[in-house]
């Protein structure tokens, strides 16, 4: 039976992945703020969240793919918890606890074991410590713009095909997005700001901070110290290093989605809330129909923005983790896994439980 779950197009698979990695970018939650407020300015009203869970959905029309879903998650290592005690001997330990980078009340509000984690620590690290000052961002992005934007001649425009750029104009358009306005910007750029709900960035643009920089700003208040694990460069030059034709195909297709962009997001907050980690991947991999071609290309994705950067997260995490009394939080895809913190930071030496 087809169900809702099929769509018309392989090539969904792309993008709605591309929509779950960009939230693995803590710097594209500062982005996605600025240029909304740059485009929506004056935009301060609430505005209702419509999007559905794919999950529930799926229980009721398609039970065998929620449960080839399930059956797949479960092969997956440490994907059952967010919170992670870490303890090496003759120190205090340590935290690592996984975050999504939204504002969504639903997630900002702790557990109470990640709260008395948090309330225990001297030391709270987040990927980026960069985000918390605007005007120290903003000068990161500027020192290297050629991550960000068109530098030369070309942009968006030029790079599309004909018959898909009044497609795309037309859709940034119905977002609210001057297509002019943001032609010069590099494709992933703008997808920060269609990859969330307008709820989710009339939040951000109305001054409501992600679970992460809320975490920052209580540690500063209560005078814990603060650390980093990446800089804006990290992150940027890592999403620039990709493929233009991957971003392009991204884009388009994330463009193409609509509404349906609610939904993802709305699924991936009811994965998150149940600490089902395991499950993001395979959910993306049965529901969406992905083909040879998509993994092909998403492998690549896959490395540099969750993988490569899980080593460097662990290799700095090391010296907060070994100085002892620290909560370690970063994006909570970058926890499960063989390759994923969690595992990482066991294989270097430290025992590692989920806190449940």
């Amino acid at each position: 039976m087809k169900t809702a779950f099929s769509f018309a197009e392989r090539a969904a698979g792309l993008s709605l992945r591309l929509i779950a990695a960009i939230n693995l970018l803590f710097v594209a939650a500062f982005l996605a703020t600025l240029l909304f407020a740059a485009t929506k300015a004056g935009a301060q009203e609430a505005v209702a969240c419509t999007g559905k869970d794919m999950l529930a959905q799926m229980q009721r029309e398609d039970p065998a793919a929620l449960e080839r879903i399930r059956a797949e998650a479960a092969n997956v290592e440490n994907g059952g918890a967010l919170l992670w005690k870490i303890e090496k001997e003759g120190v205090e330990p340590s935290y690592l606890f996984g975050t999504m980078h939204m504002a969504d009340p639903r997630v900002v509000k702790l557990s109470e074991a990640a709260k008395a984690a948090f309330d225990a620590s001297s030391t709270v690290v987040i990927e980026t410590t960069e985000v918390l000052d605007p005007a120290k961002a903003m000068a990161a992005m500027l020192a290297n713009p050629e991550m960000t934007m068109f530098t030369d001649g070309t942009t968006l425009f030029s790079l599309l095909p004909e018959d898909e750029r009044a497609e795309v104009e037309a859709a940034l358009n119905a977002r609210g997005i001057p297509p002019a306005s943001v032609q010069k910007m590099k494709p992933w750029i703008i997808a920060s700001m269609i990859a969330l709900p307008a709820c989710e960035l009339a939040r951000k643009s109305a001054g409501a901070p992600v679970l992460d920089v809320e975490l920052a700003k209580q540690a500063e208040a209560s005078g814990k110290a603060l650390g980093g694990l990446e800089t804006i460069a990290d992150q940027l030059g890592a999403m620039a290093s990709l493929p233009m034709d991957f971003h392009i195909r991204g884009l388009v297709d994330t463009l193409k989605l609509g509404d349906r962009v609610d939904d993802m997001i709305e699924t991936m907050i009811v994965l998150y809330l149940g600490g089902d980690t395991a499950m993001f991947w395979p959910f993306f991999r049965v529901a969406l129909q992905s083909d040879e071609e998509t993994e092909a290309g998403f492998a690549a994705f896959e490395e540099t923005m969750v993988t490569a950067r899980n080593r460097t997260m662990a290799e700095h995490a090391a010296p907060f983790i070994d100085a002892g009394g620290a909560f370690v939080a970063v994006g909570a895809l970058h926890l499960p896994g063989k390759e994923g913190l969690v595992a990482l930071l066991r294989d270097a030496g430290y025992s590692i439980q989920a806190v449940n």
